[in-house]
């Protein structure tokens, strides 16, 4: 064990040599370093400068020409064998100070974190946020969705309680004119109306259109002092 132990060590002092011996291959440009992701060289006038980027961030190497000083969100970069990084440096819903990262609580909300500053971003009605994929898909198909989550809790009708349906319905939501449901398969997805309009139920059970506010009852004051003529002409 001790023989190994002094071979890593050996290994160590050699990797660290050689990347403080670095030698710049041409007087200017920018260079991945061996073993980590978020380090890179910077040679001007054949002088090599060890630079680090940003706590979230990894060097891109793809530019063939090395001339691109690039450091992008870890998730974009290839890094290849280069496996170290810098540890992670957190702030309120950051896991690093540069990054995408997902809400812990609620799987429809994450936050981009710029310099450990972040944004909060919601998906649309009925989407969550994937952690893999990264980006807003239908919550029944993102894992860390509890089943409130899902349509908000919303169960569609059992096969056969609705006659004339098949396995498609709509359905209005309980408290937001402007949003509904869609059935399919037994599944329920949350859906919202176009800007301007609301949903209005149809005249058969799991019938339903987006309709102009003034033709549901009750929903006629949805938008408020909203000009819906004028958010319809700018094509919302």
């Amino acid at each position: 064990a001790s023989y190994e132990l002094i071979n890593f060590k050996f290994y160590i002092y050699i990797t660290a040599v050689a990347q403080d011996n670095f030698k710049c291959p041409d007087d200017f440009g920018f260079y991945p370093h061996d073993i980590s992701c978020d380090k890179y060289w910077k040679c001007d006038n054949n002088v090599a400068e060890l630079k680090t980027c940003g706590n979230g961030l990894a060097f891109d190497a793809s530019d063939p020409k090395y001339l691109t000083e690039n450091c992008d969100y870890l998730h974009n970069v290839d890094c290849g064998d280069r496996t170290q990084l810098e540890p992670p440096i957190s702030t309120p819903h950051c896991s690093r100070l540069y990054g995408i990262f997902p809400d812990e609580n609620k799987c429809d909300v994450f936050w981009n974190c710029w310099n450990g500053e972040p944004s909060r971003y919601q998906c649309s009605p009925g989407l969550a946020y994937d952690r893999d994929a990264r980006v807003c898909m239908w919550a029944d198909q993102v894992p860390e969705c509890r089943n409130e989550e899902v349509a908000n809790g919303f169960s569609c009708p059992a096969a056969g309680e609705l006659a004339n349906t098949g396995s498609f319905s709509r359905h209005a939501h309980p408290e937001d004119c402007r949003k509904y449901y869609i059935c399919l398969e037994g599944v329920a997805r949350e859906y919202g109306c176009p800007i301007g309009t609301v949903f209005k139920i149809g005249d058969g059970d799991g019938t339903g259109n987006c309709e102009d506010p003034e033709d549901v009852p009750g929903c006629e004051d949805y938008y408020g002092d909203v000009d819906l003529k004028a958010l319809k002409k700018l094509g919302y």
